[in-house]
């Protein structure tokens, strides 16, 4: 690993209270997207990182890592899937500092969808937030047993991703978290969305274990649905963040509505199995 990329993983964590530099990350993107670039050290610097009694520090070693998952080449987020265990925070306080009271769950709650992002990867062997759309993508194209098996791991992804909503956005550390949140949340709904359409098409030629199964995955689906109906008004509330946490950069939040989701399409598939 060349030392122009050490040093610009370190200067995105140092412990200034501010979200990493854009050209740090910058210079971490084109580095992992360079040919046969090694990701191994960059990893262990920004896993190191994480052990980091500062909540800034922790905090902003986690967002580098979520950046570069996003929108880094994919060996990046393969390398983090091949490694038996990633982010251990389940216990992470900061108690150095009044603001790493109010911090520190909400890294908790980020560090698990990271892991479990990670895992979804290793899975599926492939990022579904990132796979083919439409008709013919790779939702939409899973055989029954496939898509079974791949609507339980975004299941999963989703419920860690929604978990990890901050309840208040107060700095600019914690604004480009949400973000990266909120992309992601969009981009795995559509992949979420796309399987259950797929799930509904093929519901009644199933077998009868396969149809419990797909009731299940459906009814959790809608109960997913009213929480990230929440998240969406987070992101709508946070349109102005950036003026608030003196950021210079536009904010732009998209906003959606919800609807077409009730529990009479759970109760037209019970039915399907009386």
């Amino acid at each position: 690993m060349g030392s122009s990329a050490s040093k610009a993983a370190l200067s995105a964590t140092t412990d200034e209270p501010s979200e990493p530099g854009p050209k740090h990350l910058a210079a971490l993107i084109q580095y992992i997207n360079g040919t046969n670039r090694s990701v191994e050290r960059l990893a262990d610097i920004l896993y190191e990182k994480t052990g980091s009694s500062s909540w800034v520090v922790v905090f902003k070693a986690l967002i580098t890592v979520h950046h570069l998952m996003v929108h880094g080449n994919e060996r990046f987020i393969q390398h983090l899937a091949s490694r038996s265990s990633l982010f251990i925070l389940y216990n992470f306080l900061d108690k150095s500092v009044t603001e790493g009271y109010t911090m520190s769950p909400f890294i908790r709650r980020y560090s698990r969808y990271l892991n479990e992002k990670s895992l979804a990867y290793r899975l599926m062997a492939c990022d579904i937030s990132k796979a083919k759309r439409g008709t013919n993508g790779v939702m939409r194209t899973m055989n029954s047993r496939e898509l079974l098996n791949a609507l339980l791991v975004i299941q999963t992804q989703f419920t860690a991703l929604l978990n990890a909503n901050p309840d208040e956005i107060t700095n600019g550390i914690i604004y480009a978290a949400f973000m990266l949140l909120f992309k992601d949340a969009l981009r795995l709904f559509v992949a979420y969305n796309e399987g259950i359409l797929n799930l509904l098409g093929k519901y009644f030629y199933m077998r009868k274990n396969q149809c419990k199964e797909s009731l299940d995955i459906y009814i959790s689906f809608l109960g997913r649905m009213t929480k990230f109906v929440q998240f969406l008004k987070v992101a709508e509330v946070q349109k102005s963040i950036c003026i608030r946490a003196g950021a210079t950069r536009r904010c732009g939040v998209w906003a959606s509505h919800h609807g077409g989701f009730s529990c009479c399409g759970a109760q037209a598939l019970t039915r399907g199995l009386q």
